[in-house]
């Protein structure tokens, strides 16, 4: 007789299957689901801090953006305990949080004044620039699949925003353009601290690091947030801590190299959140970049599953 608790404990039971699975899955298909569970949830962040960016000056929006990140850590840190959370090298979570602090007040300065599809289109020159400066800095492999898997993607995003390009952003193009290289060297420095600390660790420092750094210029143009805005930033803190937390494991799991194709399926979740929440209709040419996008990802992950098997193959 099924008393009532046999559908829950299936639940459960697959959860657990396809937490397991994931585990045993290859370091590159962890690292790029990783990715993509990033990518959804900075989309939404994106989202909110867009609308914060019009409302409250740049400089505050980005101070209390990580602060809240650093706050709905707190449980954790208490839970565990502060010592958990000290990191090898102070100075290292530091040097990372001002490089990404310089990155961050580009982009939130050029956010504003920007289309939101030049937004877009210059953002996603970052994963070229990421594989640059991994196979330069890191000595990664920088296999011919990779970079076609990049190109394509990249491809498939220049097919939805090309014919929606404003280029009326003046001089905050160019702003938006330079973060791009400076958010992927945070990202660089991010991979070098996940060898030797948790991501959980990771993400405390950052929101340390960028809150104090982003402290001084945030008092200088303070604004009071009203209630419904102190309640979207809690909210960011909430996505930008769970997004980093993704991203970091994403760049413990693998290569750099391995997953920047899976940025472009930031696109899909932005065309997604703008058809759930603005209702906007996908255009035919969002359908084939998307179709583009997908195509590369699918296809960089077998090969990077393959190439594993293959390699603990040969070593047995």
């Amino acid at each position: 007789m099924d008393d009532g608790n046999t559908g829950p404990r299936q639940s459960f039971a697959t959860l657990r299957a396809l937490v397991t699975r994931f585990e045993q899955a290859p370091g590159p298909t962890r690292a790029i689901i990783w990715a993509i569970s990033a990518g959804l949830l900075f989309s939404a962040l994106n989202m909110m801090v867009r609308r914060l960016t019009l409302e409250l000056h740049p400089f505050q929006t980005q101070f209390l953006r990580h602060l809240f990140g650093l706050i709905v850590m707190l449980p954790l840190i208490l839970r565990a305990g502060w010592r958990a959370y000290l990191p090898v090298s102070a100075r290292g979570h530091f040097s990372r949080g001002a490089v990404h602090t310089v990155g961050i007040s580009l982009w939130f300065i050029a956010l504003p004044h920007l289309a939101l599809a030049d937004t877009t289109a210059i953002g996603y020159t970052g994963p070229i620039f990421t594989m640059i400066l991994a196979a330069w800095l890191l000595g990664e492999t920088m296999r011919w699949d990779r970079w076609l898997a990049a190109a394509l993607g990249f491809a498939g995003v220049m097919i939805v925003v090309g014919p929606r390009l404003a280029g009326s952003g003046g001089w905050y193009s160019l702003i938006m353009l330079a973060s791009a290289p400076i958010f992927s060297l945070s990202f660089l420095l991010t991979k070098l601290l996940t060898r030797h600390d948790s991501p959980a660790v990771i993400v405390v420092w950052q929101g340390i690091a960028v809150s104090t750094l982003s402290l001084p210029l945030a008092l200088w143009f303070w604004s009071w947030p009203t209630t419904a805005q102190w309640i979207t930033f809690a909210l960011a803190g909430v996505l930008g801590s769970a997004g980093h937390f993704c991203l970091t494991h994403s760049l413990k799991a693998a290569d750099m190299s391995a997953t920047q194709s899976a940025k472009f399926l930031d696109l899909i979740w932005a065309t997604a959140w703008g058809f759930l929440i603005f209702g906007d209709q996908p255009s035919s040419a969002t359908l084939a970049g998307g179709l583009v996008i997908i195509g590369a990802t699918v296809w960089i992950a077998r090969r990077e599953s393959r190439r594993i098997r293959q390699a603990a193959a040969s070593a047995s």
